[in-house]
């Protein structure tokens, strides 16, 4: 099974995302997007980069998920282990949809197709769901990607992609204290997991 956590930069995905990983089934693989290859590396370079260009942006992330999906997610899958990702797909389809805004037209879908072939969707979602203001004040806004306008436009994406997979998604509301967030999200993986 393939578990993801997705949500705005700040919401706690990663701290969500290690609890995890001290309390659940210590056979599960734990990873991430960007990954610590050197795609994901070229992905921390654009990303520092204000002027880099959406488009070769956007191919960088999808370089990066189809080497992550061909050394670390199909393997484990294969050998029947629980995955959990802090960030997968979806995190490109909200985060690349925005910033190609104006440059093609219906990004989010732009960026889904160009996946579809290629990609393995997630048997289950949690979603950390913050407000944007609280996003950008709690990530620094520390990059083009963490301003509360911009974050604003990627929540929208996300509430695009919840619309339309309801069964995938488990939202928790992250603008709780970080001990009720993380037993919500420990919760809902269980759920899943069990169910």
């Amino acid at each position: 099974m393939l578990v993801t956590l997705e949500g705005l930069d700040g919401s706690g995905k990663t701290t969500a995302w290690e609890h995890l990983r001290e309390v659940l089934d210590a056979d599960a693989v734990f990873t991430r997007e960007p990954t610590d290859s050197w795609y994901g590396e070229a992905v921390e370079r654009s990303i520092a980069d204000d002027d880099a260009d959406p488009l070769a942006e956007l191919f960088l992330y999808t370089a990066d998920h189809a080497a992550h999906l061909d050394d670390t997610i199909r393997p484990a899958l294969a050998e029947d282990r629980l995955v959990v990702s802090d960030r997968y797909s979806d995190s490109r389809y909200a985060y690349q949809g925005a910033t190609l805004e104006g440059v093609v037209d219906d990004p989010l879908e732009y960026v889904r197709g160009i996946h579809e072939p290629f990609t393995r969707p997630p048997d289950a979602t949690i979603y950390l769901d913050v407000d944007p203001e609280t996003a950008a004040d709690r990530s620094g806004a520390t990059n083009k990607f963490e301003t509360a306008e911009y974050l604003a436009e990627v929540r929208e994406n996300y509430e695009r992609l919840i619309a339309a997979e309801p069964e995938r998604f488990v939202r928790v509301d992250a603008t709780r204290p970080a001990a009720e967030v993380r037993e919500a999200v420990t919760s809902a993986v269980r759920d899943r997991i069990e169910g």
